[in-house]
């Protein structure tokens, strides 16, 4: 009989996550009916809906519209909304991906309930607990039954913290699944003709973080730097709604905008972010998923913050933490620019992740 499985997505990072696990249980119905539960953390055209039909994703068996919120409100109310799925649907087994406050709520209250829970993406650790993610990565770690890591470190961290061997199973990546599955349609992508880039010819700006856009200071040196880097190459800057509003509340909206060689186009579509990731001279980001791109893609990655919970990215070359002071982000530029990055790809991020997550689903049912 085929077991019923929830794949939980929340929010944007998490669907090139879900997509290959759905697709690859499909394959499988005599063993796996998949159903997706969108909690809807990210819920608007833009930042979720092009996001799920570009990576061929059916509609959710459950949309649970819990919106955005303090931590604490989208805490209590994912963990309400999806209990009564879980109460209805009785799934056999719930797998959660990344490190979204989402994430983190279905698993808890999957463990409360006593209902087998997986984590894929488990293991990661930026050693900051300041970082709303880092809480929601330590937790849900702690209380899943299957840990599924992306790297061997990832599952050196889990065994540190006392985790046993036989919960902790190296798959290796699986959203590098979704970018080579969908590489071709980014291949063939109008997005540098729309706007009027050149391949290799400009720089590649995303910027969400809460620690960096909930910080003024922070914000105006981010800015600053901006400022600076794009009068040396041009820049898109694929603007995320909360950096707008951020940005607004700094009153810096004008300057943004008077900056004459950096181009704010709004969120992409996948599709498109990929291949704008792809023909990037470089990427200045704050994302831990665009870190993980860049180094499949060999474009160099300077990352905006002073850890990174994905240091193999930084290991093999491509990515490099340059921090937040305004100079030394500059700096970096300068160098990406007057030199050649090489890189390699790490272990097992080789497109066939899924394929492996859901072996092991298999034999732990």
């Amino acid at each position: 009989m085929a077991r019923r499985v929830y794949l939980v997505a929340g929010a944007r990072p998490n669907f090139p996550k879900v997509a290959p696990l759905w697709l690859e249980m499909s394959r499988r119905p005599d063993a796996f009916e998949p159903l997706l539960v969108h909690t809807g953390q990210h819920y608007d055209r833009k930042m979720s809906d092009i996001f799920w039909e570009q990576l061929e994703l059916p509609p959710p068996h459950r949309a649970l519209g819990v919106g955005s919120g303090s931590q604490a409100e989208q805490t209590a109310r994912t963990m309400v909304a999806f209990e009564k799925a879980l109460l209805e649907d009785k799934p056999d087994l719930v797998v959660v991906v990344g490190d979204v406050t989402p994430t983190m709520a279905c698993a808890v209250d999957c463990a409360k309930l006593g209902i087998p829970v997986a984590h894929v993406e488990a293991g990661l650790r930026s050693c900051d607990r300041r970082m709303p993610e880092e809480i929601n990565r330590l937790l849900t770690d702690v209380v899943c039954d299957l840990l599924l890591t992306t790297s061997r470190q990832a599952g050196d961290n889990l065994r540190a913290e006392g985790i046993p061997e036989e919960r902790i199973h190296f798959v290796g990546n699986v959203m590098i699944d979704s970018l080579r599955r969908l590489e071709p349609k980014a291949d063939a992508s109008d997005v540098l003709k729309r706007h009027g880039l050149e391949t290799k010819g400009y720089a590649l700006v995303t910027i969400h973080r809460a620690s960096n856009t909930d910080d003024d200071d922070v914000l105006r040196g981010l800015l600053e730097a901006l400022g600076r880097i794009q009068k040396q190459i041009p820049i898109v800057f694929p603007i995320h709604p909360r950096t707008v509003n951020a940005v607004a509340r700094i009153g810096r909206s004008d300057a943004l905008s008077r900056m004459v060689n950096l181009k704010q186009i709004g969120p992409a579509g996948y599709v498109d972010f990929l291949c704008l990731q792809k023909n990037a001279r470089l990427v200045l980001t704050d994302s831990g998923g665009v870190q993980e791109e860049t180094t499949v893609f060999g474009t160099p990655c300077l990352t905006m913050r002073e850890n990174t919970e994905r240091p193999e990215t930084v290991e093999v070359g491509t990515n490099r933490l340059v921090g937040l002071d305004p100079d030394a982000i500059v700096m970096g530029v300068e160098e990406v620019l007057e030199g050649a990055v090489t890189g390699s790809v790490p272990e097992l991020w080789d497109g066939r992740a899924a394929g492996r997550c859901v072996d092991v689903f298999s034999t732990f049912l």
